[in-house]
């Protein structure tokens, strides 16, 4: 996590990971997106509306399904260990204010600082 934070010029921060089912993911997913279906990963902020005194570093949180990343890791032919960071990288862009449904130009906006992100990431685990 570090390192990605490190990525988005980002060292004093604090964020809670949750791994979770697809079953949780459903509820989670029902409850506050309004979609009756799980999904791969949800981020919840804390950086929207008033921020209380002495929590500006606190993100929120990323919740991912590890029943979803082992599909989509078998779909692309990753592992899930590669999964899995693509997944938190996604949930945490999301706490930054990334929004990939706002619009095209944000979604590939999204979609290049995840790679860029990803890139980095396999140059120090190659290092």
């Amino acid at each position: 996590m570090k390192s990605i934070l490190s990525a988005l010029e980002c060292n004093e921060a604090e964020l809670s990971l949750l791994f979770v089912d697809d079953g949780d993911m459903l509820r989670l997913n029902r409850t506050w997106r309004g979609k009756d279906r799980p999904t791969d990963v949800l981020a919840f902020s804390q950086q929207e509306g008033l921020i209380p005194p002495g929590q500006e570093n606190l993100l929120g949180d990323v919740v991912i399904s590890v029943e979803s990343a082992g599909r989509q890791a078998k779909e692309r032919r990753t592992s899930i260990e590669q999964e899995l960071d693509a997944l938190l990288v996604h949930g945490i862009l999301h706490l930054f204010g990334y929004d990939h449904e706002a619009s095209a130009s944000r979604a590939r906006a999204m979609r290049k600082k995840e790679k860029d992100i990803l890139e980095r990431l396999q140059r120090r685990e190659k290092s």
